[in-house]
């Protein structure tokens, strides 16, 4: 389980402080997809980092499986599998290679990084290029490394940076189906996302984040609920207070 509790976070620029992050807090269960669903430039992506501990709050706190993100980051990075926002992988080494290079890191045996890393190509489908450089992949089959390599580890927790971003229509109904997946032995999984329809066909808890804050939060039909509209499109607009930014 994750929890974030009042987190805050802000930047200097040259036209002044902004407030990236201000006061985002919510739970995401064990068992359960929790969607963060915001136009372009809410918050998600920052609130991910800290999440992860690639940033540290100004306030607030994260904790994973009842541990506290700030006092024992490096085991809390253990328990997490994370798509950043960033895809990169190395051009020169295969996908295998890519994944058995994170699967090191961690400090697993050759054979059990061997083990996992033809279940998550299965998983995945990714069979067809594991063994090819991953310079001239497609956005897709960069995607699915990237995904495989978070996941070596075997974490609890996974923590997915808009991982549709650019797929093509069937490759995101895979990877639709591999969150399902996910979901079913048991992980937190949490994505966020701009696009409506990703959140409706998997979240079982939605958090709509604009400017910065946490506008509404629940399942689909509470959404649907809490804003009187019996769209959930329409449910989201509302949340967030306007149109700008629903297809960006």
């Amino acid at each position: 389980m994750i929890e974030l509790i009042d987190l805050h976070k802000q930047f200097k620029t040259k036209a002044g402080v902004v407030k990236a992050v201000d006061g985002v807090g919510f739970t995401a269960k064990d068992g359960a997809i929790t969607g963060l669903l915001g136009p372009n430039g809410a918050g998600k992506t920052t609130t991910l980092r800290m999440l992860y501990t690639l940033m540290q709050p100004d306030r607030g706190s994260v904790r994973v499986d009842g541990r506290d993100a700030a006092r024992e980051a490096e085991a809390v990075r253990r328990t997490l599998g994370v798509l950043p926002d960033a895809r990169g992988v190395y051009k020169r080494l295969s996908a295998r290679e890519n994944i058995a290079y994170f699967g090191r890191l961690y400090g697993l045996d050759e054979a059990t990084i061997r083990q996992r890393t033809d279940k998550l190509a299965a998983a995945l489908g990714m069979e067809d290029f594991l063994d090819r450089p991953t310079e001239g992949f497609s956005q897709g089959q960069r995607t699915k490394t990237a995904i495989a390599r978070a996941l070596i580890h075997d974490p609890r927790n996974v923590v997915l940076d808009e991982p549709t971003n650019g797929l093509d229509v069937m490759t995101t109904r895979g990877l639709r189906e591999f969150l399902k997946q996910l979901r079913a032995e048991g992980r937190c999984v949490i994505f966020s996302s701009h696009i409506m329809q990703e959140v409706a066909a998997l979240c079982d808890h939605i958090v709509v984040i604009a400017k910065g804050r946490v506008t509404a939060q629940g399942s689909p039909d509470a959404l649907r609920e809490q804003t009187g509209e019996a769209n959930l499109e329409d449910a989201f607009v509302k949340a967030i207070g306007s149109e700008e930014g629903l297809f960006a």
